[in-house]
C-alpha cells in the first residue's frame, strides 16, 4: 500500500519531519525502513533525512501486515454498512463481544472480521478495532483496514471529532426524563462486582446528553449522545436517575417487557474519512429485538 503528498512549502524540511506532519509514526517509520517498505522523492528511493523542496512528490510504501495469527477464525458472515480500502463499517448483532477475550477466544466480531478478511485474501489482514460495542448492544461499528488508517482515525478520537449516537428502552422514573438533558456524574468501579460500575465521587467525570424521542406507557424511547466514554457509561447514568434500560438485569433493568438484554443501540456514526477527510455518516435502523418491543408498545 502506497501514499503519495506534494510538499508545498518555502523552507526545506527533512522528510521525517514532513511524514510526522502526515500522522506518520515513528513507529510506522521504522516498519517502512525494517519490514520491506520504501520512502521515495521524486520517485527516488531516500531515507528519512532527506531535505525536501518545494513541489517535492514524496511517496511512501508500507508493507503488509499481514495477520494476527493467534486471532481465530469465525465464519460467521458480517452485515456490512460500508467499505473501502481503508475502514470497514459493520452492524454488530446484539450478543456478540467485540474482542476475544482470555476465556472467550473465538465467536467475535474481531474473528468474523478476520474471516472476511481470508476470504477476501486482503493484503493486510490484522484486526483494528476503532470502535467498540459492549457484547449486548448492537449497531454500528468500526474497523481500521490497516496500521495507518487506524492511527489516524485515533486521533480523531482523542480530538472528539467523531459522532457515535445511540438509542435506548427505558422506564422506571419517566418523570424525571425531560425533552432534551445531560447526566453528569461520575463513574467509578464496582468492588463489589468485577464488571460493574456505580456513582461515585471518587469516579472518573463521565458526562451523557439525551433527548426524549417517544414516550410509552411503560417506557421511553431516548436518542443518546456520549461526550465521555466510560464503561457502561449510559447503562450507569440511566440507572442513576431512576431510568435502567429495559432488559437490563445487571443495572435493575425491567425484564419483563419483551427484551433479554440491554436494549441500546448505536444508530448513528459520523468522523472524517482518515485520507479524504470527507464527512462520512451511518445511520442503522434499531435491532429486530427493540423494533418489536416499541410495535408492542403502540399497538
Amino acid at each position: 500500500m502506497q501514499f503519495t503528498w506534494v510538499y508545498q512549502k518555502e523552507h526545506p524540511q527533512q522528510v521525517k519531519y514532513f511524514l510526522k506532519e502526515q500522522g506518520i509514526s515513528k513507529g510506522l517509520l521504522a516498519k517502512i525502513k525494517f519490514q520491506g517498505g520504501e520512502i521515495k522523492v521524486n520517485d527516488q528511493v531516500e531515507n528519512v533525512l532527506f531535505s525536501l523542496t518545494d513541489n517535492d512528490k514524496v511517496t511512501i510504501v508500507i508493507p503488509a501486515e499481514g495477520e494476527h495469527e493467534t486471532v481465530l477464525l469465525d465464519e460467521t458472515p458480517i452485515d456490512i454498512v460500508f467499505e473501502d480500502e481503508h475502514v470497514l463499517v459493520v452492524n454488530k448483532p446484539a450478543g456478540v463481544s467485540s474482542i476475544p477475550a482470555q476465556y472467550h477466544p473465538n465467536g467475535t466480531m474481531a474473528n468474523r472480521v478476520k474471516a472476511y478478511y481470508k476470504k477476501q485474501a486482503y493484503e493486510n489482514q490484522v484486526i483494528h478495532v476503532v470502535t467498540r460495542l459492549d457484547r449486548d448492544t448492537s449497531g454500528l461499528m468500526l474497523f481500521a483496514k490497516h496500521g495507518f488508517a487506524h492511527a489516524k482515525l485515533d486521533t480523531q478520537l482523542r480530538e472528539k471529532k467523531f459522532t457515535k449516537k445511540y438509542q435506548a428502552l427505558v422506564s422506571g422514573k419517566m418523570n424525571e426524563l425531560q425533552t432534551h438533558g445531560r447526566i453528569e456524574l461520575p463513574i467509578a468501579r464496582d468492588y463489589t462486582s468485577l464488571l460493574k460500575r456505580t456513582i461515585s465521587p471518587e469516579g472518573r467525570a463521565a458526562e451523557t446528553e439525551y433527548w426524549l424521542d417517544q414516550a410509552f406507557s411503560d417506557a421511553a424511547l431516548v436518542d443518546i449522545q456520549l461526550h465521555t466514554g466510560r464503561t457502561h457509561q449510559i447503562r450507569v447514568h440511566f440507572a442513576a436517575i431512576g431510568c435502567p434500560l429495559l432488559g437490563d438485569d445487571m443495572y435493575e433493568g425491567r425484564m419483563d417487557l419483551g427484551i433479554q438484554r440491554q436494549a441500546l443501540h448505536c444508530y448513528d456514526l459520523r468522523f472524517y474519512h482518515p485520507f479524504t477527510q470527507e464527512l462520512l455518516e451511518f445511520k442503522q435502523p434499531l435491532a429486530e429485538d427493540m423494533a418489536a418491543v416499541i410495535k408492542r408498545f403502540k399497538d
